[in-house]
């Protein structure tokens, strides 16, 4: 079990998690019964393939969440490797779930967990980086694309126009320079069109030199998935065409809600009051998708690996980002301390099958409002137990 308590970049524990919650042990509240089975969405398909499904991924790990490398601290070289892995978007049987993704190809740094999204890579501008492709243990080809920076012809990592292409059973590293500050992404390039849909995916961040990190430095990557994908793959009936693409999965940081909301192994933002909040919005999905944040207006102060002139910023409370965009919002905590939601305003993203509030839902929690009835509830229905 992780010590990170909130988003990828937050600096809050366990301990000061439960301190704030001022809970320990089992969250069940007087009065507060999670949704059970009743609000599953369910048909005769589904239930004939629970027992397919439970063979084909019985024996594959299960993702955990995304950890932050620092690349730097590591003589500027990572190992990366991927491992078929399933993925319990939302495992609760709460709000529509449980959600899952049978297999996954998850990404792995040096040794650690496999996740999806996957590691999320820092260095600094003019540190460059190393990073080895370990491809020995898989049984097809792949490749890494990295976005934004800008490096030599042979490290773009497309395999039909540079015609490097790491095959099972083979290792490459890859030279990439950090050599354009930002927020920028990573994937496989080889057979793009399924292998991102399969989680081969993560975030790459240049800090500018001499960067100052906000109050709370958070990062979050949306993603749609069509599950059919990952059921093929895992060997059930069911059969995907990108061509005809029926995205159904939502996610966060790779969870639907109400798992987002989960402390550990979701993404939930949590601020003091007055804290400046600095969120790294990327889209590793196909579908562009309306960021809105409940109760604060954020600036835009990055985008793309380029800082937005001061004079150019303005308050604002929904943003869309596009597919393979990044934009880095800022905004202070300074709202009534409580629950505040920030989703995608496309409703139907925010759904888990048929059932609302789910999928691409996160929140902004003040920990003022941490030791709530309502905040224990939402982590009953996230499955949190203490």
């Amino acid at each position: 079990m992780t010590d990170r308590i909130g988003a990828p970049g937050t600096s809050m524990s366990r301990r000061e998690f439960v301190a704030a919650t001022g809970l320990s042990g089992s969250l069940a509240l007087a009065g507060c019964q999670a949704p059970t089975s009743s609000s599953k969405v369910s048909t005769t398909s589904e239930t004939a393939t629970e027992t397919s499904m439970a063979s084909q991924s019985e024996s594959l790990p299960t993702t955990s969440p995304p950890e932050i490398v620092n690349v730097d601290e590591q003589g500027g070289e990572v190992t990366i490797s991927t491992v078929a892995s399933k993925h319990m978007v939302h495992p609760e049987e709460t709000m529509g779930g449980p959600v899952e993704l049978p297999k996954v190809w998850a990404f792995q740094a040096d040794d650690g967990e496999p996740s999806v999204p996957g590691p999320i890579l820092r260095t600094t501008e003019g540190e460059d980086m190393k990073v080895t492709l370990d491809n020995t243990d898989a049984n097809m080809p792949h490749t890494l694309h990295f976005h934004g920076v800008r490096k030599t012809w042979e490290n773009d990592g497309v395999p039909t126009t540079t015609g490097i292409t790491v095959n099972p059973g083979e290792k490459h590293t890859y030279e990439i320079p950090a050599n354009v500050p930002g927020t920028h992404l990573y994937h496989c390039h080889y057979q793009t069109q399924r292998h991102i849909d399969m989680g081969m995916y993560g975030i790459f961040r240049v800090d500018p030199k001499g960067y100052e990190e906000a109050d709370q430095e958070l990062f979050m990557t949306l993603k749609d998935w069509d599950s059919t994908l990952n059921k093929q793959m895992a060997g059930m009936d069911a059969t995907y065409s990108p061509r005809d693409r029926n995205p159904d999965v939502f996610t966060i940081n790779g969870k639907s809600a109400p798992r987002t909301l989960h402390p550990e192994d979701g993404s939930p933002v949590i601020v003091s009051q007055g804290d400046t909040v600095r969120i790294h919005l990327t889209n590793n999905g196909y579908m562009s998708h309306p960021m809105h944040t409940h109760n604060h207006r954020f600036r835009v102060v990055e985008k793309d690996g380029s800082e937005v002139p001061e004079a150019a910023q303005y308050e604002q409370d929904i943003i869309n980002v596009a597919p393979a965009e990044r934009k880095t919002i800022e905004f202070d905590a300074d709202a009534d301390p409580g629950i505040y939601l920030m989703h995608c305003h496309k409703v139907s993203h925010a759904m888990n099958g048929n059932t609302y509030p789910g999928g691409m839902v996160g929140g902004i929690v003040y920990k003022e409002a941490m030791d709530s009835d309502i905040f224990g509830e939402l982590m009953d229905y996230a499955g949190y137990e203490g």
